[in-house]
């Protein structure tokens, strides 16, 4: 079973593709980093500029370009619109499955490769982050693409160190120097830990140093001899800063990323404890080739889980590049005791399943009757993933009674990617309440060519998407602040009395977008009374005008 590299690669790749690529374009971009990460390539189409990157047409430093660039490229090829948003993300997120099994197979042959690339393709944290147009999929990948270059070019050949060092380039370029910092920290501590001094020495590539240094500096210079302001922000403010500060209003406790594992790894995530703990080396004086293995994904997890742990600005993506070590502990877990019948190892894992996935589904049963807002919307999306957990730890635990672990396995397995397939329809319950799309079609529907399009004291970015256009924003700056500050940017960013006086009260019409519980009295000024257009997602569309497009 999963012995053959031909059928486990096609298996992989017909069902990732399913999961990951059917249905990706049919909700809209969930705001706000959907939006976000899709304007800003946007932008560079319509300007040409593929150097500096600009939200809403104003400096934005608080990422390198590599992803801008991808999805830009995707834009190119494949339109502008949700499915080429988030194309790179999904592939990228089924490449990472793939070099979790080349990397397993290294270590633990077929069927643990096999094993380990799908407890990561249908993690549930893992899943949700590869459908979602963010830059931590692409930088968990190049993560796990630098580290299993490391492993591949210590253990077979020097040629393969080129990955290690193109890994980490491309990391750098997409989420700054913890491209860096991880991958190199990961490997220190397993130098270290394993006093294997020669590998310095060997890991210190020339050809590698090369390439990485020729992928990483060129767009750096550049956007620094463009933008002489672009080092002190990207470097001080959001890394030092940000990783040492509350500055951006992310603060969690350090272990804040312990349930975030608990949950993103179902429905595997019970045997997690029983992987790691079989994986702890028996002794560090004398190692075994299969002690330096574990330890170095015992690294893997551990520096990168501690890093982010220990930082001051904690979201829920950052922990991705933790799961490809963790799903090849877990593969390699299952695959030992696949053919032992009804082991005490494997029924504590699906003990300790039980105990998480049962929870978790009376808990997401009951959310829908308890939420007064949403619950009747949300019933239908969650209730499949209910019954399919339920029915998972069911068949898992008849199976492992009747000694029939191979079974148990495959349960698993098929429900595993039953899960996913049903959480999937659960986008599209967030897609009525996080995006703008719906929004961005009534204005539309009401906008003339000249008109100001307005945003009053929020932002929702995928509007500029959308629409096409830059958008005026009243009383509200945010992460705008910095390009917001640099030129005359006095029409676009104004007080609302500089507002009222600027737009509401002059020739131009005007289309203003607030919050439903946000009074529109205070645009009830020299005889402009506001008309309220439409209603649509909590928001309210109202002008200064009346609606001239349909008279």
């Amino acid at each position: 079973m999963f012995s053959s590299h031909r059928k486990n690669l096609l298996f992989l790749l017909v069902l990732t593709s399913i999961l990951y690529l059917v249905a990706l374009g049919s909700h809209g971009l969930l705001d706000p980093d959907e939006g976000r990460y899709s304007e800003i390539p946007r932008e560079m189409i319509e300007s040409g500029d593929f150097i500096t990157p600009r939200l809403n047409y104003v400096a934005y430093f608080e990422k390198p370009v590599l992803h801008y660039w991808l999805t830009a490229l995707s834009f190119k090829a494949l339109g502008q619109n949700e499915f080429a948003a988030r194309f790179w993300p999904a592939v990228l997120a089924i490449a990472g499955v793939f070099v979790t099994y080349w990397l397993a197979n290294r270590m633990n042959g077929p069927r643990a490769a096999f094993l380990s690339s799908w407890i990561l393709a249908t993690s549930l944290v893992y899943f949700a982050i590869g459908q979602i147009n963010i830059t931590d999929m692409p930088l968990s990948f190049f993560i796990t693409l630098s580290l299993a270059g490391f492993w591949m070019g210590h253990r077979r050949d020097r040629r393969y160190y080129l990955l290690f060092y193109l890994g980490m380039a491309l990391a750098t370029l997409t989420k700054g120097l913890i491209g860096i910092v991880l991958p190199a920290g990961v490997v220190f501590w397993w130098i270290v830990m394993t006093r294997k001094w020669s590998v310095i020495r060997e890991a210190l590539y020339l050809p590698g140093i090369v390439v990485f240094f020729l992928t990483a500096t060129p767009w750096f210079v550049l956007v620094c001899l463009e933008n002489p302001d672009f080092f002190d922000f990207f470097f001080i403010q959001e890394h030092f800063l940000r990783y040492t500060t509350k500055i951006h209003d992310r603060f969690e406790p350090c272990w804040w990323f312990i349930p975030i594992i608990i949950v993103g790894f179902i429905p595997w995530t019970g045997f997690l404890p029983g992987a790691v703990s079989g994986a702890l080396p028996s002794s560090l004086a004398r190692p075994t080739h299969q002690d330096r293995g574990n330890l170095f994904l015992l690294l893997w997890f551990g520096i990168i889980f501690i890093f982010f742990s220990l930082s001051s600005s904690k979201l829920i993506p950052y922990i991705i590049p933790v799961m490809p070590p963790l799903a090849i502990l877990a593969g390699s877990f299952l695959d030992l005791h696949m053919d032992k019948g009804k082991t005490r190892s494997l029924g504590m894992g699906l003990l300790l399943n039980s105990l998480i996935l049962v929870p978790f589904g009376v808990a997401a049963a009951a959310y829908p009757f308890l939420d007064e807002r949403y619950g009747k919307v949300l019933l239908p999306f969650v209730a499949p993933v209910v019954a399919v957990l339920i029915l998972l730890v069911v068949l898992s635990w008849v199976y492992y009674l009747k000694g029939q672990s191979r079974r148990v396995v495959l349960t698993l397995c098929i429900f595993a990617f039953l899960n996913i397939a049903t959480f999937k329809n659960v986008f599209g319950f967030y897609d009525g309440i996080m995006s703008a799309r719906d929004l961005a079609s009534v204005i539309r529907r009401h906008a003339l060519p000249d008109d100001v399009i307005a945003q009053y004291r929020d932002y929702d970015q995928g509007l500029p998407f959308y629409l096409e256009r830059r958008i005026v924003l009243v009383d509200w700056r945010g992460e705008l602040e910095f390009g917001a500050n640099r030129g005359d940017q006095s029409d676009w960013f104004l007080d609302s009395e500089g507002f009222i006086e600027r737009y509401w009260t002059s020739d131009e019409r005007v289309l203003l977008v607030m919050r439903e519980e946000q009074s529109t009295e205070l645009f009830e000024t020299r005889g402009v009374t506001p008309v309220i257009l439409a209603r649509v997602s909590g928001k309210l569309v109202v002008t200064n005008k009346g609606d001239e497009k349909d008279q």
